[in-house]
């Protein structure tokens, strides 16, 4: 299990920035800037060194990649990677060494903009991204007790995202890589997600289930090696995250902390079933997942106790505060079966596949409950599967997941050539907004009309599956 030599966090005021292109060896990603200030705290567990300062900062940069077509990775444990997240409400980066130890680890969130706005707030999050990306990028070498010229590699999420906060996070990377001659590498950021477990767990070997559950994402693959995957299940609508987030703002409560965190708080205060929620989808035999109509159904409940959202749940009267407590608790519980429903489906559907499979990964921001992590365990257990789960502060969005996920495929060969040491300032950036992870399973296909079908980019997996046959 890898340590943290360091690890910051920062709580940013400001929007983040947009995304950054690149050709992942076969892959494109583009950057756009943004803006962002805040608080950064740092401790180092290698050095036993902690510190904390103020700090805002402003960066705008391009850059281009092109695609490596004779790579020559390194195969040893002696290269480093600094990992760049700016996919939405977080400014992280990391410096991870190849043997998966943590170097250093450094996030500035953006949660008082998300209290101010009940949510993200796309260009406000590009700004916010934008005045704290070199700081962020700063720390995280200093605190790894390095500098750009002892990286091996600068890998960066590419999608997908916000494109106005990717692009902050790709203009960043290019032009460190640029700068330093750094090979460069795209990053899908729900792939990563999913191979931080193979960090923490040294025996974690292909092929794995992963549930990734966040504030924009729920998805359900089957990861059969690295970079190849198949989609099991997917949002149609609202991710779980976005439903725990509108439940809390709705039911008045503190989110600072994010609606997870909330919402499980207050829900041990209530009865789960004094409330009847109907499970979403039952009538759809997929793995695909909806939150808008559960959505709708909480905030009708609420409506119908008449709880005013503007009165905070810490001045709420005893009774009202209850009746608060009650919906919290009801909404969870569908919620989460609702995730335990698709899982054991899904289980079903990858052991026919993989009968060797052995293991089911959850991560993401949603990954962090407690309440989310005990249900799926007594799911995954009854079908003598094994949980896997982050750490929770590699759960939530951050450059570690990044980092790894680059070291990976840079053992493999995939990343691309430095980009030029200036950029033009027209320079368009390819930045997946949408990008699929893997391809539909056939059963898993949805009918219901809402689902996103479009899509701006080929999968991950159709990408690296073509580049191979070349």
């Amino acid at each position: 299990m890898a340590s943290p030599s360091a690890f910051s966090r920062l709580n940013l005021l400001l929007p983040k920035p947009s995304l950054f292109a690149a050709n992942f060896r076969r892959t494109q990603f583009h950057f756009f800037p943004t803006l962002s200030s805040r608080t950064i705290s740092s401790s180092s567990s290698s050095s036993s060194s902690s510190s904390s300062s103020s700090l805002t900062c402003s960066s705008y940069s391009n850059s281009s990649m092109k695609e490596l077509q004779n790579p020559t990775p390194k195969r040893d444990n002696h290269f480093v990677v600094l990992g760049i997240e700016t996919s939405c409400d977080d400014t992280a980066a990391a410096v991870v060494r190849s043997n998966g130890e943590i170097l250093s680890q450094v996030v500035s969130s953006q949660a008082d903009l998300l209290t101010k706005y009940g949510g993200v707030a796309p260009k406000m999050a590009e700004e916010a991204h934008s005045q704290v990306i070199d700081q962020v990028v700063q720390e995280a070498l200093d605190n790894a007790y390095m500098t750009e010229k002892d990286l091996t590699a600068v890998a960066v999420t590419i999608g997908p995202g916000l494109s106005l906060c990717l692009r902050v996070g790709v203009q960043k990377a290019r032009q460190i890589a640029g700068s330093f001659k750094l090979p460069i590498i795209g990053i899908h950021h729900m792939e990563a997600h999913a191979l931080v477990a193979r960090l923490t767990e040294k025996d974690l070997q292909f092929p794995f289930i992963a549930l990734l559950i966040s504030g924009g994402h729920n998805l359900l693959i089957l990861a059969r090696d690295l970079g190849q995957y198949v989609q099991l299940g997917t949002t149609i609508d609202d991710a779980i995250g976005e439903a725990y987030d509108k439940t809390a703002k709705w039911l008045g409560l503190d989110l600072r902390r994010s609606g997870g965190p909330a919402i499980e708080e207050l829900a041990k205060e209530g009865n789960a079933k004094s409330v009847s929620f109907s499970v979403p989808m039952k009538q759809h035999k997929d793995c695909n997942f909806s939150y808008a109509g559960l959505k709708t159904q909480v905030r009708l409940a609420i409506e119908s106790k008449k709880i005013d959202a503007n009165i905070p749940i810490s001045s709420a009267s005893k009774e009202d505060r209850l009746a608060r407590a009650d919906i919290a608790a009801a909404f969870q519980r569908i919620a989460v079966l609702h995730l335990e429903e698709r899982c054991e489906r899904a289980i079903q559907w990858a052991l026919k596949m993989e009968p060797s499979i052995r293991h089911l990964i959850i991560s993401g921001g949603v990954a962090s409950n407690h309440y989310v992590r005990s249900r799926l365990d007594m799911v995954v257990k009854k079908n003598g599967l094994q949980l896997v789960c982050p750490p929770p502060r590699l759960c939530t969005d951050n450059g570690v997941m990044v980092a790894w996920t680059g070291i990976e495929h840079f053992r493999m060969g995939r990343y691309d050539p430095p980009p030029p040491a200036e950029e033009p300032e027209n320079f368009v950036y390819d930045l997946r907004p949408r990008w699929p992870l893997g391809e539909e399973y056939a059963e898993g296909r949805s009918d219901a009309r809402s689902i996103r079908r479009a899509r701006l980019h080929p999968s991950l997996t159709s990408i690296i599956q073509a580049s191979s046959q070349q």
